[in-house]
Formats: structure tokens, C-alpha cells, sequence
């Protein structure tokens, strides 16, 4: 054998190799059964339905088109129902390979039902133990407070997530504070981290948020599978905070959204539901004054046509009450001046009577008969002459005219 220095075998081209991959897994692996787990379901307008096979080690694409799926549905009816995430299935197909990818997958030719995932089954497991600790219950799930002034977040500091919401907020309500706890939303040391975010919000004294949202971004049912720890739901169920769960898109459910006051679809719904949007508060805060003061126009204009009614009818009753009363006074005046003249005259001899009895009692009358009264010099009345000494000066009073005296 002779060996040419410098001379290296023809390399492949990544076409070449690709290709030859293809046939050779192609023509190995085809026409297979596989028992796995279903993640990432997706049925797609198409009729197509692509999703993920896997168990504990490994997970292959799978696609299955919309006559192998149709022919499914036929044979298994109501079985769309229950290919989803978690669903454990026997699958019969062929390992073909996408070369511009240079991707490998599954061609999914039939399906059938094994049962429930290890996951799903751990999921559900947990969820009716929770439920019957009255842990989901909506009697003890707190209404969100209507205008939050701070928000605490529990979220990936990295991504699409925290800007989005952050976003919404501001944007609906800009006179907020917003604070962020960035925890792990994947993985096993996630639900610790997340738990943390929580406790911290709750324990913080300083900065006391009205709002904890806990949000993460869409996912395969394992990669959500973070939200359905034990521990993290709860604590989520324990926050004295009212909480909302955020948790992957509209059709993923966590065990933490079933603990928290409120679910939202999505990180950006539960930014919508966390704040009413100012513009709106403000017209409708425009609006209820422009009502308030039609109200007040209308029951001003209201009163003042009650005012004008009630007026014409008070004046037209005392026209009524007067004439009434006038012709009352025409029917008792007739008897009325006799009457006055009879009083008067009983009246004039009562005073006449008096004025003689009072002449006839009076001091001064007596001086009419002849006597006289005399007192001394201080008025008083002298009635007994042993009194006076000479000096004393006297007034004797008659009944016509006074006389002055001198004791002596």
C-alpha cells in the first residue's frame, strides 16, 4: 500500500451528509411504534398537529398531518379531546429527516391513548389535594384593589415579560410605582426563588405593594411545570398581598392560578386587569360631571316651574280666601256696629260708676263737706295737737285754696 503525503480523503458537504443521514435513519427507523408523552400540543387550522414525544431522558419532534389525524379522530372517537399536553400515547410512524433544518422528527401515521403522563398525573394528583383542603376555594380569594399605587413583580429580569408589563402599566396608569424581583421562572430552583419574591414583597414594611403579580411567559407543559409545586402554590394562597397569576398563554393552567386571587391569560392581560386606564377614569369622570350638571339644570328648572305653579295656586287661593273673608266681614258688620255701640255705652257707666266711687273714697272729697286737712311742715298729716310745738310751721288745706299757720 503506498500512502501519498499531502493528500487528504473528499470531504462531505453538509447536503451530502445530511442526505445520507436521511436514508439511513429513513430506511432504519420507519414504520416504528413509540410510547412517550405528549408536550406542546399544537393543532394548527391546517389540520396538522405538531407537538413533542418525550419521556425522563429524551424528547424527538412529531408531526402528525390532517389525514393521519382525521383517520385518528374516526377510529378513536372523542379522542381529540384528550390529545394534549400530559397525555401519555402509542404511536405509530415513521423517523424522517427536514434537510434544510437539518432537523430530525416523527411522522405520526396513527395514535392511540395509554394514559395519563407521569407529570400530568403528578399535576392532578396535587391539584384535587389542594382543592379539598378548600385551598381553591373562591370564597377566600380577595377582590383586586381598584387603583393600585405600587405593584411588586415575581418575573425573569431577562425577556420579553417584564418590558411588556411594564409597558401595559405605564401605559394604562403612569402615576405608578412598579418594583421587580427577579427570580428563576424555570427549573428546579425556580419554585424557591419564586417563593422568596413573594415573601419579600410581603415582608417589606417600607415599600408596601397593593398589587403582586407572579408571571412568566408561554411554555411547554414542563416548563411551566415550576408553578405547580406545592410549596410555591402555598404560598401564593398565603400572600397577604393580593396576588395575580401570569402564568405561559390563555390555555395553560397552573396550580398557582387556581391559589391566586386572580388568573390572567398572560403576563400583558394581568398588566390590563391590574389598573383601570386614566384616559378612561378621566372621561368617565368628565362624563358623570357633564350629568351631574344636566341633573342639576333639569331639577333647577323642575323646581322653578314648581315654584311658578305653587305661586299662582297660592295666590288664587288667598284672592279665594280673601273675597270669602270680605264677604263674611259684609254679613257681620250689620251686627257688628249696634253691638260695638251697646258695649260702649255699658262701658262709659262702668267708668262713670268708678269715678264716683272714687270721689266718694277719695281724701279730697271729704273737703267738699265742709272739712279741711292740715299737715305739718315734712306733709305728714297732723292728727293729734299734742304734738306740735310752737314754731311748727302748718298748712291747712279746704276745699278751695290753702292757709299757712304758725304754732305759738
Amino acid at each position: 500500500m503506498v500512502v501519498v503525503e499531502n493528500e487528504s480523503p473528499k470531504p462531505y458537504t453538509v447536503s451530502s451528509l445530511t442526505s445520507e443521514l436521511k436514508t439511513a435513519l429513513e430506511t432504519r427507523w420507519s414504520h416504528i411504534y413509540l410510547e412517550a408523552e405528549i408536550s406542546g400540543w399544537r393543532l394548527y387550522p391546517s389540520g396538522h398537529a405538531y407537538f413533542t414525544l418525550k419521556d425522563s431522558g429524551a424528547q424527538i419532534s412529531a408531526v402528525m398531518f390532517k389525514s393521519s389525524y382525521e383517520a385518528c379522530l374516526r377510529k378513536h372517537p372523542g379522542i381529540e379531546t384528550q390529545l394534549k399536553d400530559g397525555a401519555k400515547v402509542l404511536v405509530y410512524g415513521n423517523v424522517t429527516v427536514y434537510a434544510p433544518r437539518g432537523n430530525y422528527q416523527l411522522v405520526v401515521l396513527a395514535a392511540k391513548l395509554v394514559g395519563e403522563g407521569d407529570l400530568m398525573q403528578q399535576y392532578l394528583e396535587l391539584k384535587a389535594k389542594l382543592e379539598a383542603e378548600g385551598l381553591f376555594d373562591p370564597a377566600r380569594k380577595r377582590l383586586l384593589p381598584f387603583m393600585p399605587r405600587r405593584i411588586g413583580l415575581v418575573t425573569s429580569e431577562a425577556g420579553a415579560v417584564i418590558h411588556d408589563m411594564c409597558t401595559v402599566l405605564m401605559r394604562r396608569f403612569p402615576a405608578l410605582e412598579i418594583r421587580l424581583y427577579p427570580s428563576l421562572v424555570q427549573g428546579g430552583g425556580a419554585p424557591a426563588s419564586i417563593i422568596a419574591g413573594i415573601r419579600y414583597f410581603n415582608s417589606d414594611e417600607e415599600w408596601k405593594a397593593d398589587l403582586l403579580i407572579v408571571a412568566r411567559g408561554g411554555g411547554s407543559f414542563e416548563d411551566l411545570f415550576c408553578f405547580n409545586d406545592e410549596a410555591l402554590v402555598r404560598e401564593v394562597a398565603a400572600s397577604k398581598i393580593p396576588t395575580i397569576s401570569a402564568v405561559g398563554h390563555e390555555t395553560d393552567f397552573t396550580l398557582c392560578d387556581f391559589a391566586a386571587d386572580k388568573r390572567a391569560g398572560t403576563p400583558s392581560i394581568a398588566a390590563e386587569i391590574a389598573v383601570p386606564c386614566l384616559a378612561d377614569l378621566k372621561a368617565q369622570i368628565s362624563d358623570c360631571r357633564l350629568r351631574l350638571v344636566s341633573a342639576l339644570r333639569g331639577k333647577g328648572e323642575f323646581f322653578a316651574q314648581r315654584v311658578d305653579q305653587l305661586s299662582d295656586a297660592l295666590g288664587a287661593s288667598l284672592e279665594i280666601a280673601l273675597a270669602n273673608s270680605e264677604r263674611r266681614l259684609a254679613r257681620v258688620t250689620p251686627r257688628l256696629e249696634p253691638a260695638l255701640k251697646l258695649h260702649m255705652q255699658r262701658a262709659e257707666a262702668r267708668v262713670q260708676k268708678a269715678e264716683a266711687q272714687l270721689r266718694a273714697y277719695s281724701p279730697y272729697g271729704v273737703l267738699e263737706r265742709g272739712y279741711s286737712l292740715t299737715t305739718a311742715d315734712d306733709g305728714s298729716v297732723v292728727k293729734d295737737a299734742s304734738v306740735l310745738k310752737n314754731g311748727d310751721v302748718l298748712t291747712t288745706r279746704f276745699a278751695k285754696g290753702t292757709v299757712s299757720s304758725v304754732v305759738s
